[in-house]
């Protein structure tokens, strides 16, 4: 469907948004999309109750996905985007994308040599908490996130989190025994200071769960346990305040510049 005939044709972008919801990622609000699109996401279909509202954030904020979007964005009633999307986004703008296949993922994530770390959260349970680390993994640069256990990190709160930069890096589930090469730094309080390491490039940077901290399968995958810095007496960091540490700590060693 092109803009022209969906523009005429409002009701029919409201069909094929059913049709094809379940089976595609929901962008929900305008830094969503904009991330998705900057990435290369497909995103067939984009619909928003003000237009012009949408396409002038894009004018002041992002102006390299303006046409992108104007081409893209259906206008439909409000009561009837939200009959959509429930939880609609104060932008009132959602989209839906093709989600990335797990092959490529997998390939991307398995490709030698690495620039970048992967980040891998065993077994998180905090949907928010996953989401704002592959924001902050894909703003570092870095090859990928992935989750183990039972969360699907391509949740629709999770990507609500990431603020669409799921295609900005590669994210998958996978089990501890399948995980990417590379030596495995895991967080833990009683490892050595991280500020005395370097971290490689080709490193897997995995962090336990909100709740109990690294599996023992991961823990026995470990080469190195590492810590970081924390004052006596307070008992721990937020997953991804800590994810932002580590990864922060790996760029140091790095010179400055883009992508670095």
């Amino acid at each position: 469907m092109n803009r022209t005939d969906a523009t005429a044709d409002p009701g029919g972008a409201e069909r094929a948004w059913r049709g094809i919801a379940e089976t595609s990622v929901l962008l929900d609000g305008f830094h969503a999309i904009k991330h998705a699109l900057r990435f290369g996401a497909s995103v067939p279909l984009a619909l928003t109750s003000d237009r012009a509202a949408v396409l002038a954030l894009a004018d002041e904020l992002a102006p390299d996905v303006r046409d992108a979007l104007d081409a893209l964005l259906v206008r439909v009633p409000d009561e009837r985007l939200r009959a959509l999307v429930p939880r609609l986004h104060p932008t009132a703008v959602a989209a839906l994308a093709v989600r990335p296949s797990r092959a490529a993922n997998l390939e991307a994530l398995a490709r030698t040599p690495r620039t970048a770390p992967v980040v891998v959260l065993d077994d998180p349970r905090n949907l928010g908490n996953a989401g704002a680390v592959i924001r902050l993994a894909a703003g570092f640069g870095a090859t990928g996130v992935v989750t183990t256990g039972t969360l699907d990190p391509w949740h629709p709160t999770v990507v609500r989190g990431g603020a669409g930069l799921h295609f900005a890096t590669a994210v998958e589930r996978m089990d501890v025994a399948e995980l990417p090469h590379g030596p495995v730094f895991a967080l833990d309080a009683e490892g050595e200071d991280i500020r005395s390491l370097k971290l490689p490039d080709d490193a897997v940077l995995a962090f336990g769960s909100e709740r109990s901290g690294l599996s023992e399968r991961l823990r026995a995958r470990a080469d190195h346990l590492v810590s970081l810095p924390m004052r006596p007496q307070v008992s721990s960091y937020n997953l991804a305040t800590s994810v932002g540490m580590a990864l922060f700590h790996w760029s140091a060693g790095r010179p400055p510049g883009p992508g670095a």
